[in-house]
This record gives C-alpha cells, sequence and structure tokens, in this order.
C-alpha cells in the first residue's frame, strides 16, 4: 500500500500558487541512504552499497535484484494510475544513477549492480510510455551515452520521453550537452517537452543566467529557443534577478498564442490562432467561444504555425477564452490578439 499524502501536500500547495509540478523520483541521491523501501532492503538477496560520491557517503541500490527492479517498474504503475490525469502534475521526469540524471559520474559506476543494465533500461522506458497516456514524461540528456540503449534510432522511435538539461547554461554546453541533444533527437520537442535546469558548475552559471548575454555570451531566451524548452529551473534566480525579469524568462519559454482572425456571425465564429512562442503545447487545449469549445486542440500545434477554428457559438460580443482540463483554479491560458 502506498501512502501518497506527501505528493498530495506538495501538489496542493504547488497548485495553491496557480502553478503545476514537475516531479522527479530518484532512488540515489549524493550524502542519502537510497531510496528503497525497507522491504526490498531486507530481502536476503539484496545488496546495496555504500560509497563515497562528491566526498559523501552515498547508499546505491542493487539492480541485480529481481525484486527491486519489479517494486521500481510497479511504482510508476501505481503513480500513473493516480496522477496521470492530475492537473496538478505538468511533467515527469525519471532516470537512474546520481539525482536520476542517468549517471554516477563520481562514485562506483556498474552496469547491473549499481545502475541499472541496458535490458531494463529499455524495459523501464517502454513501461513508462504505456503507462504515461496523459502526462508527458522526461529522461535526462546524460542518457545518450553508451551505458545506455537509447543511442540506436529503432528505440528512440518507439519511446515518447522528452529530455531535461540539467546545467543547461555551463561554459562547456555546446560542446559536452548538445551532442547529446542530437543523439536523442532534436526534434524530440515537437512531441514531448524539454527543458532543464542552470548549472551549478560554477557560481556564475547562476549568478548571471538570466543576465542580458548570459554567464557566457548566450543570453536565455536565444538558448531556451534553440532547444525548445517549455520549462527551466531557477530556484537560485531570486536572489539575483528581480521579478520582472524571472517572469520574462518564463514567457521565454514554452507556446505563446496569438489570434490573427476573429470573425463571428449570429451562429458561428472563425478564428485563425498561431503559436509564436518555442514550443507547442502538449495538453489539449480548445478555443471557446462564450463556454462552447471548439472540436479541434491547439495541442501540437508548431511554432510559427497556425490553426484554424470554427465555433457554433457566436453572437454581438462574443468572449473567446481558451479552455483546457489541465489547468488549476485560478489559471487560465492568455493570449495575444490586436484586431481592427
Amino acid at each position: 500500500k502506498y501512502n501518497w499524502q506527501p505528493v498530495e501536500s506538495l501538489l496542493d500547495e504547488i497548485a495553491g500558487r496557480k502553478h503545476q509540478a514537475i516531479l522527479r523520483w530518484h532512488d540515489t541521491y549524493v550524502g542519502e541512504s537510497t531510496g528503497a523501501p525497507a522491504f526490498i532492503k531486507a530481502l536476503p538477496n539484496y545488496r546495496e552499497i555504500t560509497e563515497k560520491s562528491e566526498n559523501k557517503l552515498t547508499g546505491f541500490p542493487d539492480w541485480s535484484n529481481q525484486e527491486w527492479q519489479a517494486f521500481v517498474l510497479e511504482f510508476y504503475t501505481r503513480f500513473a494510475e493516480k496522477y496521470d490525469r492530475d492537473p496538478r502534475l505538468a511533467f515527469v521526469q525519471a532516470g537512474f544513477g546520481l539525482w536520476a540524471e542517468y549517471h554516477i559520474y563520481d562514485g562506483p559506476m556498474k552496469p547491473g549492480e549499481t545502475f541499472p543494465d541496458k535490458d531494463f533500461q529499455l524495459a523501464f522506458s517502454k513501461h513508462l510510455t504505456s503507462q504515461f497516456r496523459e502526462t508527458p514524461w522526461m529522461i535526462s540528456v546524460d542518457a545518450a551515452g553508451d551505458h545506455t540503449p537509447f543511442a540506436k534510432e529503432t528505440v528512440l522511435s518507439e519511446l515518447s520521453f522528452g529530455l531535461f538539461d540539467d546545467s543547461f547554461n555551463h561554459r562547456r554546453h555546446k560542446k559536452e550537452n548538445e551532442p547529446n541533444w542530437r543523439t536523442l533527437g532534436r526534434d524530440r520537442w515537437k512531441h514531448a517537452p524539454t527543458g532543464g535546469e542552470f548549472s551549478f558548475f560554477k557560481k556564475k552559471d547562476q549568478q548571471e543566467a538570466l543576465a542580458p548575454q548570459g554567464p557566457y555570451g548566450i543570453a536565455f531566451a536565444e538558448q531556451a529557443a534553440k532547444f525548445h524548452v517549455s520549462f527551466i529551473i531557477g530556484d537560485d534566480q531570486p536572489r539575483y534577478r528581480n521579478a520582472e525579469v524571472i517572469r520574462q524568462a518564463g514567457m521565454d519559454c514554452g507556446y505563446r498564442f496569438k489570434i490573427n482572425r476573429f470573425v463571428a456571425s449570429s451562429t458561428a465564429s472563425e478564428l485563425e490562432i498561431e503559436n509564436t512562442g518555442i514550443a507547442p503545447i502538449y495538453f489539449n487545449a480548445f478555443p471557446a467561444i462564450d463556454g462552447v469549445r471548439s472540436e479541434k486542440s491547439l495541442k501540437g500545434l508548431l511554432p510559427g504555425e497556425s490553426r484554424h477554428f470554427r465555433i457554433a457559438k457566436g453572437g454581438r460580443a462574443p468572449i473567446l477564452t481558451i479552455d483546457c482540463d489541465r489547468l488549476v483554479p485560478g489559471q487560465k491560458i492568455e493570449y495575444i490578439a490586436d484586431l481592427h
């Protein structure tokens, strides 16, 4: 039996701020014991190890143990059953190794022991693809290495994951991170979200993340557009930038809808909506007139593309909204309109 109350409390807290959560589950975290439950640790054939990572004693789960592997799959099954259609949840990040970032860069990297082998990684990814039918899920761009099965094009075409980059703006990003994006599919953003986190390699990576030219001569808006990100984690930014700069960085991510045409008769309305952002919306969102929704959705509308809508509702003063069942109370999808 699972106690979901900690998750409920977190989701409610975030929704109370009119936001959705992006959750990442991990089993290995520097300086902490593993995330394996007590009943797994008590098994006689389960042998996790504790070794130093970043000079801190860190627990690494036993990936040779079949019961542990089965539990991981079952956990995601139960989580998806409960939260796949929950509007409080935007995306799920998943993976293995330190912080679930698909690496053990400092510590005992032993595939099949401290890190799952390729067969389980593939089974895990296919399992998540089958379980999350509504909520997009993501893996780290570090999954492009030869310790994973994902470099094979035939494998990638079968899987629906998006990508996150936990050092989005560090000095060597173009040389070290960008090849991983290419390996895993630079067009993946068209169908699944991409995002990431500002780097912690150097102090300036955080301090200058939202400076006009970023920490290394590239503005955040330019970098965001290059990789079509829908979000960026920047929890240190309130220490360095004011609310307006942070708000604009958020606006530089994801979709942005512009109404290019809006005409109405007494019985119907016709619209043309363009995505002027850098990524599509990954959930159904329906233009609606006075609460009557279009049959077509804005989901998947790519940047620079437009979509036409006809809605069986008109009138002298029709009110246009964009309805989405994945919004939390108090949220709304706004749009740009300057029609004459």
